[in-house]
């Protein structure tokens, strides 16, 4: 099949301009672009056609060529050198072409038009500040200010990093585009600009405060709000309160998180509370009352069971922690740790040998788990 004539595949004439002829091959390769035309399978031989077209018209020798010998003088070497390293122009640099239309095919996913990924002031970095709080904290919570080293914006030069507050210029690298393209072979590569560190900016005159960086170290202090029920690992964010931006660039985040201390009285579950209260062996044996702590400071009336043995919890409902979200409080579990008595004297000696004499039919626990010792040791000899 006989090629088409570039300029037919263009839609120009011969006299188009260069830049005629640029803007109808963009034209051309919206429309025909294989990504947009997954229906059309014939998209992407007329998208190849149209960048073969523009390959050899965008350059005025290979155009004047063209013009005096059409497609002859890329076939057998005519023309002085032919198509792009002297083959044929559809098989040349494909990237080249296509770089000079890169932008307007996909500005609208990389930032916009002319963007080139630019970042003219970057956000500021996110900080974590770990702050411990007592059981009693984190029961009624509390307003608490803490002290953040951090970067915050320079007044010198209001952010922007130029003395006085001067505007900075365009980076002349990467023309503001914050990024340079290098041709290896058939592919071309973008890579951050190193003269501008990808901001497509550049200061001719940095600011003596922050050196050019429109922020500076500087201690905060900032005042929190702990709300009551915090546990360890909760965190808190503060917008914009973490280090200032680059130039001016938006604020990162500050989070706060919470590391409860452990109570010498309370053991903590969620919401619940254990509290673990020793009574003497004669107060589980014949009962009474106790008087127990709360964790609000205040104190709680327990009447113990006649009978008491170690590890019996007694529920005092709403006497625990509050939710962190609403939704009312935790309870308080007691339990009781019967305490064996230590340093006898002979007369408390002689009173236990003649308790434990008069006690056999007390001890329902130790009758029962001896009589299946003895019936196991039975067992085993028949």
């Amino acid at each position: 099949m006989a090629k088409r004539d570039f300029y037919e595949v263009l839609g120009v004439g011969k006299g188009a301009s260069a830049d005629e002829i640029k803007k109808a091959y963009r034209q051309k390769a919206k429309e025909f672009h294989p990504d947009r035309n997954a229906d059309n399978p014939e998209a992407e031989s007329q998208f190849k056609e149209a960048n073969e077209a523009y390959e050899v018209l965008k350059d005025a020798e290979k155009k004047a060529a063209y013009d005096r010998f059409g497609h002859a003088a890329f076939e057998g070497g005519m023309g002085g050198g032919g198509g792009p390293r002297g083959g044929h122009p559809g098989q040349g640099d494909f990237a080249s072409a296509f770089s000079d239309v890169f932008d307007d095919l996909f500005g609208d996913f990389m930032g916009g038009r002319g963007g080139g990924g630019r970042q003219r002031a970057s956000r500021g970095a996110d900080l974590r500040y770990n702050l411990r709080v007592t059981l009693e904290e984190a029961y009624s919570g509390l307003q608490k200010t803490i002290t953040v080293p951090t970067s915050v914006q320079c007044d010198a030069c209001e952010g922007s990093g130029a003395e006085g507050g001067a505007e900075p210029t365009t980076c002349p690298t990467c023309s503001g585009m914050g990024k340079v393209r290098a041709q290896q072979g058939f592919f071309t590569v973008e890579r951050t600009c190193p003269t501008c560190s990808g901001l497509g900016q550049i200061i001719k005159n940095p600011c003596k405060s922050c050196g050019g960086q429109g922020r500076i170290e500087k201690e905060r202090a900032l005042s929190v709000n702990i709300p009551a029920g915090v546990e360890t690992g909760t965190r808190i964010r503060l917008a914009g309160e973490g280090e200032a931006g680059m130039r001016g660039g938006p604020a990162g985040d500050l989070y706060i998180f919470i590391e409860v201390s452990k109570h010498p009285l309370f053991e903590r579950e969620g919401s619940n509370l254990f509290c673990r209260v020793p009574v003497s062996m004669a107060s589980a044996a014949l009962g009474g009352d106790i008087e127990v702590p709360t964790i609000d400071g205040g104190r709680s009336r327990v009447k113990i069971p006649a009978g008491s043995q170690s590890g019996r919890q007694m529920r005092l409902r709403n006497k625990g922690m509050p939710a962190l979200r609403g939704g009312g409080a935790g309870d308080m579990f007691i339990e009781l740790a019967v305490e064996t008595p230590v340093n006898l004297t002979s007369r408390q000696k002689e009173l236990l040998r003649e308790f434990e004499e008069l006690s056999e039919e007390n001890n329902p626990e130790s009758s029962s788990f001896f009589k299946s010792v003895k019936n196991f040791w039975d067992s085993m000899k028949g």
